[in-house]
């Protein structure tokens, strides 16, 4: 990766501005994947983030490996868990090598940080044991809140890096079709396409509302159905046929 990942530990922090969506969107995917899953399969996870997927993870499947570059986000994820079993593996994504196969790969919001989400992609599929399922997020650049703030004049392009991505480290945006577009040509088929957080305003419209937690569950329940809309995509794939 062209940064230092280390230098992005900052927004990976309750302080961070957007840290309330993240806190709904992290806390969300990781049960909707465990609720398409079996306990029994293996998973290889790239990325820790803000820790809230793997520790989740690592407490239902009986294998759980997780790959992460930055030795700060290990080290403040170990100390946050300390009991945690994951088996944690400090390398780039470009550089990780295992004789391992998992039926499950999970890439959480990985692919708008990567300097080649192709080059990630197809390594990842030789990973995958047969039947294997990857399971990719990123964020959504067509999200509602963002076709709302470009109709209102105060985004020119919706699909353009804000304050936020740039502090999160991100260098590319997704919609549902270009995202559908990276997978296909990587060689994989998709078989799944879901909405994480149907968000309809800004965050600090949203903090102001106070809303309940089952509204707030309702929004991502609701967002399952609307990828093209959601505050994140999460698509599910399988390896094309040759």
């Amino acid at each position: 990766m062209s940064n230092d990942l280390d230098t992005f530990i900052a927004a990976y922090s309750d302080s961070f501005g957007y840290a309330y969506d993240n806190n709904i969107i992290l806390n969300w995917y990781p049960r909707r994947i465990m609720a398409l899953c079996t306990e029994q399969q293996s998973l290889l996870e790239l990325g820790i983030g803000h820790g809230f997927s793997t520790h989740r993870f690592s407490q239902f499947f009986t294998e759980h490996m997780v790959i992460d570059g930055s030795a700060s986000v290990i080290d403040q994820f170990k100390a946050q868990y300390p009991d945690n079993t994951a088996d944690i593996v400090e390398s780039y994504f470009e550089t990780f090598d295992t004789d391992k196969r998992f039926d499950l790969i999970v890439m959480g919001f990985v692919l708008e940080h990567v300097d080649d989400p192709q080059a990630v992609l197809q390594k990842f599929k030789r990973y995958l044991a047969p039947g294997g399922r990857c399971f990719v997020l990123v964020p959504n650049g067509e999200s509602l809140h963002r076709r709302f703030g470009h109709a209102a004049g105060l985004l020119e392009d919706p699909m353009a890096l804000g304050q936020g991505d740039l502090e999160l480290g991100h260098v590319r945006s997704y919609s549902l079709q270009s995202l559908t577009a990276e997978l296909e040509a990587a060689g994989y088929q998709v078989e799944r396409k879901e909405g994480v957080f149907l968000k309809p305003f800004t965050t600090g419209q949203l903090k102001t509302l106070n809303l309940s937690a089952d509204i707030v569950s309702a929004m991502c329940t609701v967002g399952i159905d609307y990828p093209e809309l959601s505050c994140a995509m999460m698509l599910e794939a399988i390896v094309a046929a040759s």
